[in-house]
């Protein structure tokens, strides 16, 4: 029986305006590292983020990579300050009327995310989201290799959530998040919210008003 739902946040739930993660990285985060004596290229950034690299991978250019990783978190804050006050941060029309519905329908929901616990509370909380969540995860800095496609976070819902993987599923939208809750044990739902179809999902809606369709479709199959 489906009793929760695990949720990615970025272009899941909400998304960004004109976002350029190469554009970003020139303009924000490498004036930064560079403050710091830290020469970093994109691609060697955006391979730890894909988990094709560890973040621990900086380890081996003599940063500390926890240090690293909560300047880059920080960063990424306040350019999501910047962006919330430009009004360039948006929520899925769907999900305003949606999480409400999955609630009611006696389902557990939380929101996992690779951004850090504060950059993800910021924008849940700019749109009044985070109220429907049991539990909420942005990265652990005990353990940075453990975002997604590592199924550390998706596992840390399950206990958060006293629920077991049978019992539920993962709505994300990219390849990540597929792979993090099949590591995990559990089915996922990729939402289309962009051109990124992704083979390996079990089941694939286009928002989240096929997703409530899909979730009572289950469970009233489980039922019977």
């Amino acid at each position: 029986m489906i009793r929760a739902l695990i949720f990615d946040v970025d272009e899941t739930l909400v998304y960004y305006e004109s976002y350029n993660t190469e554009a970003w990285f020139s303009r924000y985060l490498k004036p930064a590292l560079q403050e710091r004596g830290i020469n970093l290229d994109f691609l060697t950034y955006r391979k730890m983020v894909k988990g094709i690299l560890p973040r621990s991978y900086v380890e081996t250019l003599g940063i500390n990579h926890v240090e690293f990783w909560k300047l880059v978190d920080t960063v990424n804050l306040e350019y999501r300050k910047a962006l919330a006050k430009e009004g360039k941060i948006k929520v899925f029309p769907d999900v305003l009327q949606t999480l409400p519905e999955l609630k009611t329908m006696g389902l557990k929901l939380a929101a996992v995310s690779n951004a850090s616990q504060e950059c993800t509370e910021f924008v849940l909380r700019l749109f009044d989201l985070r109220k429907h969540f049991d539990a909420v995860f942005g990265k652990d800095y005990s353990y940075l290799d453990g975002v997604k496609p590592n199924p550390y976070l998706i596992q840390k819902s399950l206990k958060a959530l006293n629920i077991s993987p049978n019992e539920a599923l993962v709505v994300g939208d990219s390849e990540l998040d597929v792979k993090a809750a099949h590591r995990a044990g559990i089915k996922a739902v990729q939402v289309l919210r962009f051109d990124n179809f992704v083979e390996e999902a079990d089941y694939h809606v286009r928002n989240f008003n096929e997703l409530v369709g899909l979730v009572k479709t289950l469970m009233n199959e489980q039922r019977h």
